[in-house]
C-alpha cells in the first residue's frame, strides 16, 4: 500500500536495486529513532491537554471573574460616576471660560485688526501703489516691452539662420566621422561576439559534462531514492510509533483504572457514602435543625426586647407629661402585648409595662 501510494506521488521514479535494498533497514533505524520520540510528543501532548483543563482554563476564568470585580467593575463605577461628571463639568467649566476669552480676543484684537484692514491698509495699497502700478503697466511698460519683443524677435531670426547653416555643416563632418568609426567597431564586435560564443560553447560543454550530468545522475539514482525512502520510512515510523503510543497509553490507563480507580470508586460507594449519609441524617440534619429553631428564638426575643424598650419609653413619657384624652405630639404610638397578670407571651409582641396602669389611674384621679 505504501508502495503504490508512493509511486502515484512520484510516477517518474522507477523502481531500483539500491530503492528495494536500504528499504527495510532504513524504517527499521528510523522506527527505533522515531519510537521514542513519539512516546514522548504524546505524553507532553496529554499532559498539557490535562494540565489545561484542569487548571489553566479554571484559573483563567477566576481570574476573570477576580479582575471584573476587583478592577473593571470599580473602574467602571469610577468612571459612571466620578468622572463622568467631573468630565462634564470640567467641559462646561472649559466652554464658557473659552466663550470669554473669545469675546475677549474678538473685542481687542479681532476687531481693531480688522477696521485697520479695511480702512486703512487696503485704501492705501489700492491707491498708493496699485492704482500707480497699473497705471505704469499700462502706459509705459507694455508699449516698450512690444517694442523690445519685435526687435529681438527680428535679431533671433537671423542669427538662427546664421547658427543653423553652421551647425549643419558641422553635423555633415560628425556623420561621416561617426560612419567610419561605427563601421571599425562593427568589425570589431562581430569578431568578439564570434570569439565569445565560441568559449561560451566550449564552457557549457565541459559544464554539462564534468558538473551537472554527474550530479543529475547522483540526484536521480542515489539521492533523490534514499530521500523518498527516507521519508517514506519517517511517515511509516511515525504512525506504527503513534499505534504503539496509544497503545502504551490505553494499557497505563487501564491499569490506573483498576489499580485506583476501580478501588477509590468501592470505597466510595462502599465507604464514603455510607458515613456521609450518616453524618448527614445523624449530625448535620439535628444540628441544622437546632440551628434553625435558636435562630427562631434569638429572633423573638430580639423582638419582645425592642418592643419592651418601646413601651418602656411609652410609660416614660405618659408619666412625665401625661397623657388625659389622646396621644400627644410627638408621643409614640403602640399596643400592649398583654396585661400585667397574663402569662402568655406572642412572639412577635413586646411585655407590658408595670407602671402603665399606675400612670393612667393618676391622669384619672387628677
Amino acid at each position: 500500500m505504501d508502495d503504490s501510494k508512493h509511486q502515484a506521488l512520484d510516477r517518474y521514479a522507477p523502481e531500483t536495486a539500491l530503492t528495494r535494498l536500504i528499504r527495510i533497514p532504513v524504517r527499521i533505524v528510523v522506527l527505533v529513532v522515531v519510537l521514542p520520540v513519539r512516546m514522548v510528543w504524546d505524553l507532553l501532548s496529554a499532559a498539557w491537554h490535562a494540565f489545561d483543563r484542569v487548571l489553566l482554563r479554571p484559573l483563567g476564568r477566576r481570574l476573570a471573574r477576580l479582575a471584573d470585580t476587583l478592577v473593571l467593575t470599580p473602574l467602571a463605577w469610577l468612571y459612571a460616576n466620578v468622572l463622568t461628571p467631573l468630565g462634564h463639568g470640567a467641559a462646561w467649566l472649559l466652554g464658557k471660560v473659552g466663550q470669554g476669552v473669545a469675546r475677549l480676543f474678538t473685542t481687542l484684537v479681532v476687531a481693531p485688526a480688522v477696521a485697520l484692514w479695511r480702512y486703512v491698509l487696503v485704501p492705501a495699497a489700492r491707491y498708493g501703489v496699485v492704482v500707480p502700478l497699473v497705471w505704469l503697466y499700462g502706459a509705459v511698460l507694455t508699449p516698450v516691452g512690444r517694442g523690445a519683443a519685435w526687435v529681438f524677435g527680428k535679431a533671433w531670426q537671423g542669427a538662427a539662420w546664421f547658427l543653423g547653416g553652421i551647425w549643419q555643416g558641422i553635423a555633415w563632418a560628425f556623420g561621416l566621422v561617426w560612419q567610419g568609426i561605427a563601421w571599425i567597431f562593427g568589425l570589431l564586435w562581430r569578431g568578439i561576439a564570434a570569439i565569445g560564443r565560441g568559449l561560451w560553447t566550449v564552457v557549457t560543454w565541459l559544464v554539462t559534462t564534468l558538473l551537472v550530468t554527474p550530479a543529475s545522475w547522483l540526484y536521480r539514482h542515489i539521492l533523490a531514492p534514499v530521500g523518498r525512502e527516507i521519508a517514506a520510512a519517517v511517515e511509516v515510523a511515525w504512525r506504527i510509533a503513534g499505534y504503539l503510543s496509544r497503545a502504551v497509553g490505553r494499557g497505563i490507563a487501564w491499569l490506573a483504572r483498576h489499580l485506583i480507580g476501580v478501588p477509590v470508586a468501592w470505597v466510595h460507594r462502599t465507604v464514603g457514602t455510607p458515613v456521609g449519609h450518616f453524618v448527614r441524617d445523624a449530625l448535620w440534619a439535628p444540628a441544622r435543625r437546632a440551628a434553625e429553631e435558636a435562630g427562631r428564638a434569638a429572633r423573638g426575643a430580639l423582638a419582645t426586647a425592642r418592643e419592651t424598650v418601646r413601651q418602656a419609653r411609652r410609660d416614660a413619657w405618659r408619666a412625665l407629661a401625661g397623657a388625659a384624652g389622646g396621644a400627644r405630639s410627638g408621643e409614640p404610638l403602640g399596643v400592649p402585648a398583654r396585661t400585667l397578670g397574663s402569662t402568655t407571651t406572642v412572639p412577635s409582641a413586646a411585655q407590658a409595662s408595670e407602671t402603665s396602669l399606675l400612670g393612667e389611674k393618676l391622669v384619672k384621679q387628677g
